[in-house]
This record gives structure tokens, sequence and C-alpha cells, in this order.
């Protein structure tokens, strides 16, 4: 089974060991349809049992049903939650971005490479791809209509349109 990240604990809330989450999904109530979720040791994974998901402002407080107190609760401040991938759902046209990592970005006009996605950042209005090119800084590329002209995940690649400005390099 394929595992995400879903998002990452970072406190403790109250004394009955629920957890704060800053959620690293475009939709916190995804939560709602996760039974469990994987913490990674360096002894390997941990599964923990999702008993309650409660929202306070963007985080989501989660119950896990082997943690009973804040003691046991703190063990876990900073650790990384997986979610199996199959209880997220996407919406038409979008991508999980571990899919998007590592895929080859290919200038639609000339059919040259351009470099791998090495990153994706939310800015709130769109997505920005971060791409890693040979031998230069970094390109970052705005995930708009006029721009990204299409993603082939199962192909390995997405292509875009240079668009006048988007790399300032000479």
């Amino acid at each position: 089974m394929e595992l995400l990240e879903a998002g990452k604990i970072v406190n403790t809330h109250g004394l009955r060991g629920e957890m704060k989450v800053v959620p690293w999904t475009d939709y916190p109530e995804d939560f709602e349809n996760i039974d469990y979720v994987i913490v990674k040791r360096k002894t390997g994974g941990e599964r923990l049992d999702i008993e309650s998901v409660r929202y306070q402002k963007a985080n989501v407080l989660l119950k896990f049903k082997q943690i009973k107190d804040i003691n046991e609760a703190e063990k876990y401040k900073g650790m990384t939650v997986y979610a199996p991938r199959d209880a997220f759902e996407l919406e038409e046209g979008a991508h999980f971005i571990a899919d998007l990592i590592g895929l080859d970005v290919i200038d639609i006009d000339t059919g040259a490479k351009i470099g791998v996605i090495e990153d994706v950042f939310n800015t709130g209005s769109n997505d920005i791809y971060e791409v890693k090119r040979e031998n230069r800084k970094n390109l970052l590329v705005p995930v708009i209509e006029e721009v990204v002209k299409e993603i082939d995940t199962d192909g390995g690649f997405v292509r875009i349109f240079m668009m006048e400005g988007l790399d300032d390099e000479v």
C-alpha cells in the first residue's frame, strides 16, 4: 500500500492525548475518511488508529486510540503523518505532489527538456513548480493555463510554454 505525507504533528492538545496536526492536504476534511495514519521512527513505521477528528482554525485535532494522555502524545511532536493514498480523492485535473516531483519539464515549442520538478509550492492563488536545471539556477514555473499546457504523470513529463519573462537569466 502506498502512503502519502498527510501532515505534521506540531503539538499536543489538552490532557487526553489529542494532537494538533497541520494538514498538508487541500481539504483537511480528508482526515474524516482516514481510519489510521503511520508515523515513521528510526525503528520503522507505527500505526495509529484515528478515534476522532476535530478542527481548530487551520489545524486538525486528532485523537488516536493508542494514545491515552498528554505524556504519551508528547513523544509524537514534530513527526510527519502518512496516510493511505486511496483515502484521498482528487478533483478532476488535480495531482498529488508526490506524483509531480521528478517529472521532466519540456518546452512545448522546442521539445527541449528544461529540467525536473524538484518541489511544488502553493501560493494561495496558484501552485509554483520549482524546476531544477543543469548548471543554471532553478526555474520557478507558475501553474497557470497560459504556462502549463500538459501534465502526463504516466508519461513522466509536464509540457510548458516558456512565456516572455519566465526565464530571467540571459
